[in-house]
């Protein structure tokens, strides 16, 4: 025999909860964030190398280029490993037992 289908509206909500152990919203706003920022900071500097060692307008640019990529790259590896170890801070062991949950 068949199994009657679950009514749509439970089958979605079901799909569409986030897993619990995922970090906060504010905490990716806060990576992005970061990352934005490390990649103007690494042009600044970049351009500043750039502008010390050559007069070149093209040498400008190369330098504020490859100091953005390198500053938010070295920040998006630790922002990923930051926002993982999180995860795996907050998931549970499903045989402990887990406290009562409040009424809403």
């Amino acid at each position: 025999m068949a199994e009657a289908p679950e009514p749509a509206g439970e089958q979605q909500l079901a799909d569409d909860a986030p897993p619990p152990m995922l970090p906060s919203r504010w905490a990716y706003v806060l990576a992005f964030g970061g990352v934005v920022l490390a990649g103007i900071l690494g042009a600044i500097i970049g351009y500043g190398i750039a502008d010390v060692s050559s007069k070149s307008d093209l040498s400008h640019l190369v330098g504020a280029f490859v100091g953005a990529v390198i500053g938010a790259g070295g920040v998006g590896i630790v922002a990923v490993l930051v926002l993982r170890a999180m995860a795996e801070w907050r998931r549970q062991d499903p045989s402990a037992p887990r406290p009562p949950r409040r009424p809403s």
